[in-house]
């Protein structure tokens, strides 16, 4: 990408499509970056995890805040600095000093070799899932004698709610460990789906939120706050939440260190569900700001962009503690053979997020457009009725919430 911002013959003429090469040259560039992205995202956390002392759970918990803080960072840059370059010099050299950055990155990182801990393949755990699977499948009418079953897992069962399972030890290359594994996994999925519906929330911080943003009052004395530079509020957000979050926990615990109940509060799937219920009043902070803004702009006024600002605060908290609390989780309930695919789960629910986001978007407009007008029909945002799209996301992530709750509880 670097190449072709910096050769203007494989940059399209001005008012012209690109060709078929040009197209090519960009969306490799975009897959091979959303595939190295995808890469470090999903075993950076479990890879830094391991090099910690694990029976020291509050320092893991810490590790990877601080490395949720180190991605806001990256973004915060990203939406400040990089975007000042690009507009000012160029995106030849936004894209220059990426490549210098990761560069840099990349020794950094590789300077740490000799000294890691690591880990030996065991193989794709995917593989084994779906071997266990179809093993029980296959078995699935056959009886696993009790006193074989005991034989096996011994007195102390990690899983009996997927007794099911067991019955793939039938099969010839199925190991109890295997079934383990899977019956984990399998556990996981649950609290993982729970998750999606506040990455829909992300989903507009980056489209309905800018449009938002973009026809209010911009200004901060002489100074217009770029469109572009509108996600520095979030990442501002996550980025102070961080530090004033693990200063809390720390004075918490040391003042409670022998009161276990207390503490249990700063469990992941509490620091979850409190992060979700967050998203769900973010969304109704977001319908409440945009019917006045809509309200004000039928008056001729144009409301101050930093009325954004409630549901930048509500999310960027719930973001800090769901991701979080999910990296932690998932990191901590997965066997060691799993660690790195457990924790990119999170990755994944906030992909999902962002598709049934699209989704959402698509269905409110069928049913609001059979019933009378589009909620978000057209591009001008005062004649749409993006308030109330808004408070229907409040209300799916009211009911996700009980949702979550009930199976955190049973898990």
């Amino acid at each position: 990408m670097t190449i072709q911002a910096q050769d203007s013959r494989l940059l399209p003429a001005i008012n012209s499509k690109p060709s078929k090469t040009q197209e090519a040259i960009l969306y490799t560039g975009l897959y091979a970056i959303a595939a190295g992205v995808g890469g470090v995202k999903a075993a950076l956390p479990a890879h830094g995890a391991d090099q910690l002392d694990h029976s020291n759970q509050r320092l893991v918990s810490s590790f990877f805040n601080w490395f949720f803080f180190s991605l806001c960072l990256g973004g915060l840059i990203a939406s400040t600095v990089m975007i000042w370059i690009q507009e000012n010099l160029g995106w030849n050299w936004g894209f220059k000093i990426s490549v210098v950055t990761l560069s840099v990155a990349l020794c950094i990182f590789s300077m740490g070799f000799p000294i890691y801990r690591y880990k030996r393949p065991g193989g794709s755990s995917l593989i084994r899932i779906f071997k266990v699977l179809a093993s029980a499948i296959a078995n699935r009418k056959a009886s696993l004698p009790e006193a074989e079953n005991t034989q096996i897992y011994g007195e102390k069962r990690n899983h009996d709610k997927f007794r099911f399972l067991n019955k793939a030890l039938m099969g010839e290359s199925v190991a109890s460990t295997e079934v383990e594994e899977t019956k984990t996994f399998i556990g996981l999925l649950p609290i993982f789906a729970s998750t999606i519906m506040m990455n829909c929330c992300l989903a507009q911080l980056m489209t309905f939120s800018v449009q938002q943003g973009n026809i209010m009052n911009r200004s901060l004395n002489s100074f217009k706050i770029p469109t572009q530079s509108l996600s520095v509020f979030p990442l501002s957000i996550m980025l102070t939440s961080i530090p004033i979050y693990e200063y809390f926990v720390r004075k918490f615990r040391s003042k409670n260190n022998h009161h276990p109940g207390i503490l249990n509060m700063f469990q992941p799937l509490r620091r979850i569900g409190l992060g979700l219920a967050l998203a769900s009043g973010s969304m109704a902070a977001a319908a409440v700001v945009e019917a006045k803004r809509r309200e004000a702009a039928n008056d001729d006024v144009v409301l101050s962009v930093f009325w954004l600002g409630w549901q930048y605060l509500l999310l960027g908290v719930s973001d800090m503690l769901t991701l979080g609390g999910m990296l932690e989780f998932f990191y901590s309930e997965a066997p060691d053979t799993m660690r790195s695919m457990s924790t990119a789960l999170s990755w994944c629910s906030t992909a999902m997020g962002y598709f049934i986001s699209s989704v959402l978007v698509t269905i409110s407009n069928s049913v609001s457009g059979h019933l009378g007008k589009e909620w978000l029909g057209g591009s001008d945002l005062n004649h749409t009725r993006l308030d109330l799209f808004y408070m229907l996301l409040c209300i799916l992530n009211f009911i996700n919430l009980l949702n979550y709750i009930f199976w955190a509880r049973r898990y």
